[in-house]
């Protein structure tokens, strides 16, 4: 007994060091460290930019739909499956909403994230190409430049993780934060 029981007391005790306390401590120095401090405090309009906000005004870029209304208390997808017909018809809505604010887009070139939700149902990005198909109706509206929102977009652009980890996208909330700021 005595051989077993003093190794599965180290043991415990080393598991308990490590995972209470290194580890624990390793990755709240991974959180300092990364990119937007991964807090989620309120900016000087109000607004958290780690978290989807809704932006249904046309001046706006358009965020990603959110299954639970952007709440980040209860956050999580729809569970709907791509064959379930509720969930095929809400997209199809969003498509045709969608092409009704920007009709010099074919149904096409609307790029999924524009029309599905994310599996948190708070993603404050949208891929690149989701915000290029929004400029023209942006221009439009505002009397901005394209050039110059394509600017601001590319500006905009948040690289994967040492240029491997994950797509280039965006964050929607700090877009539309700097195109107000535009003069």
């Amino acid at each position: 007994m005595k051989n077993n029981l003093i190794p599965a007391l180290r043991l415990t005790l080393v598991c308990l060091v490590f995972f209470c306390g290194f580890y624990t401590l390793s990755l709240l120095g991974i959180a300092k460290i990364a990119p937007d401090n991964l807090t989620f405090s309120k900016n000087e309009n109000g607004y958290y930019q780690n978290v989807g906000q809704s932006f249904t005004d046309d001046k706006y870029f358009y965020s990603r739909p959110s299954a639970v209304n952007y709440n980040a208390a209860g956050s999580g997808g729809s569970n709907k499956g791509p064959t379930n017909p509720d969930y095929l018809a809400l997209v199809e809505a969003r498509i045709d909403t969608f092409l009704v604010h920007n009709p010099d887009v074919k149904k096409e070139d609307i790029p999924a994230d524009l029309v599905t939700a994310s599996g948190s149902g708070i993603d404050p990005h949208i891929s690149v190409q989701a915000a290029q198909v929004q400029i023209k109706r942006i221009a439009k509206i505002r009397n901005i430049d394209e050039a110059t929102l394509h600017t601001l977009v590319n500006d905009a652009i948040e690289r994967p993780l040492l240029g491997l980890f994950g797509p280039e996208k965006i964050n929607v909330t700090k877009l539309n934060l700097t195109l107000d700021n535009l003069k």
